[in-house]
């Protein structure tokens, strides 16, 4: 008996089979990279290149999630009706505007794909949030950079580079990495020059600038082309649990819950950022403690030669002289078992970014820089 051929979408076939490609744009986005946590060798690394919350989260969040670890097999509610009312009742806020993501990562995604795509642009400024850029190529949109100004957003400029074909203009505010701010009648400048656009104003570290700052939430009312986001990541020390929130008008809030998975935020996430919203005191002391140690460490470092612009945010901008410098500095950083971020990749080569670690952190950090510095001196007489 004769044998049959094999057909080429048969196992075994030596045919060439199709390749499947992915949508366009999704190659171009580099694989993201997280500021590392552990250095070989060593048990008493002092991570500083994340903006975490060095006092972590409160004690009544611990508490609110371990209860909710009792019922974890449970669903969790779709609509985050009692989270969205205690971020509500904390900002004086309307509940029925507000949506909750996995961080305001999932947010920035959800804007992406539900106001952009071929043929649209996404604005952004050339330093800022790297998600920004990756959240617009995964849908298929043009990411457009604009310049900053001496490392701080230029209204101007992004003026300038908006088209007939924007449709989302990105502002961290204060801005990751740099830490600078503009201020909101420029963000409303902003807004009413690009009228087609979404102006998403990024306030993940909107908390650390004072107790009476709205992150842009006074925008969003009085401007329909405003959206706000927040994140439990940085001040509320929940980086690990992944919970971030927008404001914004409710017909922009409608559709974004149209592609939102019914289930995106798991119990004990919605526990303990409730809890975490409600717990001021230990809101108030995280921000009161970084402002100080903030303004000490970046005072700290200028005495040893080391700049960095005025901060808002819980991190500091350290500049060198070149990228050699600063790639120098941070391996020496690194054999005393302290990370901090090369940001090479938003643009600043020669710039290291450093969280504000609590008062023991700061000091080694600035003790081993003051070192690094003294030694460059020495080489150079």
């Amino acid at each position: 008996m004769s044998q049959q051929p094999t057909s080429p979408s048969q196992p075994g076939s030596d045919q060439p089979r199709p390749v499947i490609q992915p949508q366009p744009g999704i190659m171009e986005i580099a694989l993201y990279e997280a500021g590392a946590a552990t250095l070989s060798g060593r048990s008493d690394v002092l991570k500083l290149s994340s903006n975490e919350n060095p006092f972590g989260a409160s004690d009544k969040t611990r508490e609110a999630v371990a209860r909710a670890a009792h019922s974890m097999h449970r669903y969790p509610p779709t609509d985050h009706l009692r989270l969205r009312t205690a971020i509500a009742e904390a900002h004086g806020l309307d509940r029925d505007r507000i949506i909750c993501g996995v961080g305001s990562d999932e947010i920035i995604h959800f804007l992406c794909q539900a106001y952009a795509g071929p043929g649209c642009e996404v604005l952004f400024t050339e330093h800022g949030f790297l998600m920004y850029r990756i959240s617009a190529l995964a849908a298929g949109a043009t990411p457009v950079a604009a310049p900053e100004r001496e490392r701080t957003t230029d209204i101007d400029a992004l003026i300038a580079a908006a088209t007939d074909k924007t449709r989302l203009i990105f502002v961290a505010n204060p801005n990751n990495p740099t830490g600078t701010m503009v201020t909101e009648d420029e963000l409303a400048r902003l807004a009413h020059a690009v009228p087609q656009a979404l102006l998403v104003i990024d306030g993940a570290y909107a908390e650390y600038v004072s107790p009476d700052f709205d992150g842009g939430a006074g925008l969003v009312e009085r401007l329909p082309n405003v959206v706000m986001t927040r994140t439990f990541s940085k001040i509320y020390g929940l980086g690990g649990l992944r919970v971030g929130w927008a404001y914004a008008a409710r017909e922009i809030i409608d559709v974004l819950n149209r592609i939102r998975g019914p289930f995106n935020l798991s119990s004990l996430a919605l526990e303990g950022a409730e809890a975490a919203v409600r717990d001021h005191a230990h809101l108030d002391h995280s921000r009161s403690e970084n402002a100080r140690l903030r303004d000490w460490l970046a005072a700290a470092l200028a005495e040893r030669g080391v700049p960095s612009d005025p901060s808002f945010a819980n991190f500091i901008l350290a500049r060198f002289e070149d990228a050699a410098t600063a790639a120098a500095c941070d391996a020496m950083l690194r054999g005393e078992g302290i990370i901090v971020r090369l940001v090479g990749g938003y643009g600043l080569p020669d710039c290291l970014r450093i969280t504000i670690g609590d008062e023991a952190s700061c000091r080694r950090v600035a003790h081993v820089i003051g070192q690094f510095m003294a030694g460059r001196a020495a080489v150079a007489t």
